[in-house]
């Protein structure tokens, strides 16, 4: 079953999301959709940081969501949403669960994997980043399969984090062979590409992951899209494989997209600092 009010959403234009929600609320609807609606509402709120605001419009979903329905799901877990991105992540994990346990019942399988990825986000991520694979995997709607490839990816960083590298290797190359295989954002597949080639860097695998950014980079600059992770890390994989002048170069475009990060700033000037000298014939 794909989710509708997915389709709604613009997590980078939050202004716009909220207006086509509120517009949604003043049509007619049933009890059970104005709770769907209003839950969302509260996960824009949430995402701006009105916790409060968030719960106040969860609390008024739930007085009409019907106890077995797809607006108690969602109930569900935007308030386990509300508490983890406000630091109560153990209070969130039952309701995650909750989620999970409604939504299989009632065959909804794109909230159930919702709720197996912000399950495996707070605890036990191998297990339920399984869970929500296997359903995502098993369905027939593009949507609900377009799960697969975030849900890997959230499993690799994990194991990435933890300096699991090979294993992240292989979760992240899953990951991005899912992305390509997803009807959706092309960016995304090049940050899957990204995320393969960081790992390869860290496994002394430079070389292979310098012809991965290329191809990422070239995304980005045909498409438009300035994204300084990807100039950052192609000037690291060139660092790591003893190519200065190509690193100092990479180097020098991310350092005009980063902004407001110190640490990432005064590595990208190593990195140009570090171009060899060119020697002029006397």
């Amino acid at each position: 079953m794909a989710d509708e009010l997915r389709e709604m959403w613009d997590f980078a234009d939050l202004t716009a999301t909220e207006g086509r929600f509120r517009a949604k609320l003043a049509e007619p609807l049933d009890d059970g959709r104005r709770a769907e609606v209003l839950t969302q509402l509260g996960r824009v709120a949430g995402l701006r940081g009105d916790f409060a605001s968030g719960h106040a419009l969860v609390d008024s979903a739930e007085a009409l969501a019907p106890a077995d329905s797809a607006g108690r799901v969602r109930v569900l877990l935007e308030r386990g949403r509300l508490l983890r991105s406000s630091g109560a992540a153990a209070e969130s994990l039952p309701l995650f669960t909750a989620a999970f346990v409604l939504a299989g019942h009632r065959g909804d399988s794109y909230l159930a994997v919702d709720a197996a990825h912000m399950a495996a986000l707070v605890d036990k991520v191998e297990e339920w980043t399984q869970r929500g694979v296997e359903l995502a995997r098993a369905s027939g709607d593009a949507q609900v399969r377009g799960w697969v490839g975030p849900l890997l990816n959230n499993l690799g960083w994990a194991h990435f984090e933890g300096g699991r590298f090979e294993e992240a290797l292989g979760v992240f190359q899953q990951a991005l062979v899912a992305r390509e295989q997803s009807v959706g954002n092309p960016h995304e597949v090049e940050v899957a590409r990204y995320a393969v080639a960081k790992t390869l860097r860290m496994l002394g695998r430079a070389g292979e992951a310098v012809e991965l950014m290329k191809v990422a980079v070239g995304w980005a600059r045909e498409a438009g899209v300035a994204d300084g992770w990807f100039h950052e890390e192609l000037a690291e994989d060139y660092s790591a494989a003893g190519m200065r002048a190509e690193a100092a170069e990479q180097a020098e475009v991310a350092l005009g997209m980063v902004e407001g990060d110190v640490a990432r700033v005064e590595r990208l000037k190593a990195l140009v600092a570090d171009r060899p000298v060119v020697e002029w014939p006397r």
